[in-house]
């Protein structure tokens, strides 16, 4: 194996807790809720899957249908999509359902799997080449420089950047060849089988991890090291 590819969320690293970043976006809009309504709102908020990075909705909305499937093509339409879920949930303040979305693109939202660092880092001293390819609305390069992750990847091709999304292998495709790799020379790693599984029509190799929260997943990363041998 010449590079790998990695996913960002539920891969490399994890968002925060439904409860954490519902406190997190009413402190900064010096807002409170008592305990069991916070609880009860993040509860809610964790059910229609508002949160990105967080769990999938139960169900979606049929007025958001069209822009849930395309959500990730653009940062209109991914803030379209997941403040659209936000607002199924009563919150003290209408303001707080894009401040929530913002909050979630903040660095402090994010957390690296416990052994991301690691990985990376080994592939580099290695000399295999390092992208990041999401299904993503928003820049996450300052996640990665924040947690002193940066150094260690080439290149990130991000959907919203390309107006298209995983499974689509031009964006495998892309990331290949800002590596200089030949794809049938790289390993996609991924959480998601009907997204990154796509990288096989280009004739990488594919590596499955769970989405876990970072606590429950302290070394799922660490066989990538002897796959790319």
């Amino acid at each position: 194996m010449t590079a790998v590819l990695f996913d960002f969320s539920g891969t490399l690293f994890r968002a925060e807790s439904t409860e954490s970043w519902l406190r997190a976006a009413l402190t900064d809009a010096a807002l409170t809720l008592p305990e069991p309504e916070l609880a009860e709102a993040a509860r809610a908020l964790d059910a229609v899957g508002a949160l990105p990075g967080g769990a999938f909705p139960v169900e979606v909305p049929a007025e958001l249908t069209e822009a849930w499937a395309v959500r990730d093509q653009s940062a209109e339409l991914h803030r379209a999509a997941y403040t659209g879920l936000s607002r199924q949930v009563p919150l003290p303040h209408p303001g707080l359902h894009d401040a929530l979305y913002d909050r979630h693109m903040t660095p402090a939202a994010w957390s690296p799997y416990p052994d991301a660092t690691e990985v990376l880092r080994t592939l580099r001293e290695r000399g295999i080449g390092v992208g990041v390819v999401s299904n993503i609305g928003w820049d996450l390069r300052p996640v990665f420089r924040e947690h002193g992750l940066d150094a260690y990847v080439e290149t990130y091709v991000l959907s919203y950047e390309h107006g298209i999304q995983k499974p689509d292998p031009r964006l495998f495709a892309t990331a290949c060849a800002a590596l200089g790799a030949d794809p049938r020379d790289v390993l996609m790693v991924g959480d998601s089988r009907p997204a990154d599984g796509g990288a096989v029509a280009l004739g990488c190799r594919v590596h499955f991890v769970d989405h876990l929260p970072v606590t429950e997943r302290p070394d799922a990363l660490l066989p990538v090291l002897d796959l790319v041998g």
